[in-house]
């Protein structure tokens, strides 16, 4: 007698497992691999991928947040706000940023939520204009210009801010004379 209720859930529990752990996936990546496959395959480019914030160097590059850019551990520092160590890092970015002419916006010295954050604000970008545009002997109207044609809107016209990619700026910019 009981072997038979026994048996019905394993049945039941290899079906299951089937439809959740084979079909459903291999649906779902099908559908995304024919309607997104830029996305599902993780945005890359030849340069890196465009979800994921890259440490550019130098002062001829726009530079996004502090983030530390590492894809296998990604989440904030948890550092609070009365933080010594938290405190030291943003005077310090605070002034490498004023070293160079730069008045820095907060997307330029406080790190994002998830440490991977491609994105700056459309503020931040153009206070790095300038100095940029000096670094590559360009004027700071091309600069300017070069910045507003990155900009990405908002999500459909009314959610979140303007942003701008710094992987996209900067390919966009390394391909100016």
């Amino acid at each position: 007698m009981l072997l038979i209720p026994l048996k019905r859930s394993l049945i039941m529990m290899v079906i299951f497992a089937v439809i959740c752990g084979v079909i459903y996936p291999l649906a779902a990546l099908g559908l995304a691999q024919g309607t997104f496959k830029y996305q599902a395959n993780g945005s890359i480019t030849r340069y890196g991928s465009a979800l994921i914030g890259q440490n550019f160097t130098g002062s001829s590059w726009f530079h996004g947040r502090p983030d530390p850019y590492n894809p296998s551990s990604s989440g904030g520092s948890n550092l609070g706000p009365n933080s010594k160590v938290l405190y030291n890092k943003t005077k310090a970015l605070i002034a490498f940023y004023k070293s160079r002419g730069i008045t820095p916006t907060q997307s330029l010295v406080v790190n994002s939520g998830s440490g991977l954050d491609p994105d700056i604000s459309v503020n931040a970008a153009y206070a790095q204009a300038a100095s940029v545009a000096r670094a590559r002997g360009l004027s700071t109207s091309q600069v300017d210009q070069l910045v507003k044609s990155e900009i990405v809107g908002r999500q459909f016209g009314f959610l979140g801010s303007p942003f701008v990619n710094v992987l996209a700026l900067n390919v966009a910019l390394s391909k100016t004379k």
